[in-house]
């Protein structure tokens, strides 16, 4: 029997204030075909899942706090006990705008890593407005920044 312990899984930590513990897919020692599966937290006052778009389906579930999600040209807050249907190349963005943290469960398919985790670490993800399509008017800006040269 293969089990994902979120108490084992030291994760990743990026550079727009997310860590992110992979359940099914990625370190997991559960590697399933259909989907992956991770669990997120997103500091406060902006730690966020940039602006990006893949082909896979995914769906976003908060667990605990809300966020200001971006979803091609909506934008709305979404709060503990909802979930959001992301179609495959959708732009979308989830940023944290509140004091506490926001926990949350990614769900997509077919499994796979999807290259904005590499563009994050690397500092080449494309920029909203510039490279890629722009963010919805009003939305938190998507973060850039590049990793910590620590």
């Amino acid at each position: 029997m293969l089990i994902a312990d979120l108490a084992h899984i030291e994760g990743r930590t990026y550079p727009a204030r997310r860590r992110t513990q992979n359940l099914a897919g990625g370190a997991s020692p559960i590697q399933a075909t259909n989907f992956c599966l991770g669990y997120v937290t997103l500091e406060p006052d902006g730690g966020q899942v940039p602006w990006h778009n893949h082909p896979e389906e995914e769906v976003y579930f908060i667990l605990d706090g809300e966020g200001e999600m971006c979803l091609g040209e909506e934008r709305q807050t979404l709060r503990a006990g909802q979930a959001v249907y992301i179609p495959s190349n959708v732009f979308h963005q989830l940023t944290n705008r509140s004091d506490k943290p926001l926990t949350m469960i990614y769900c997509y398919g077919p499994a796979g890593d999807v290259a904005h985790w590499r563009q994050e670490l690397a500092g080449t993800l494309p920029r909203a407005g510039v490279d890629v399509p722009p963010l919805p008017p009003g939305a938190y800006p998507q973060c850039t920044d590049p990793p910590d040269e620590a």
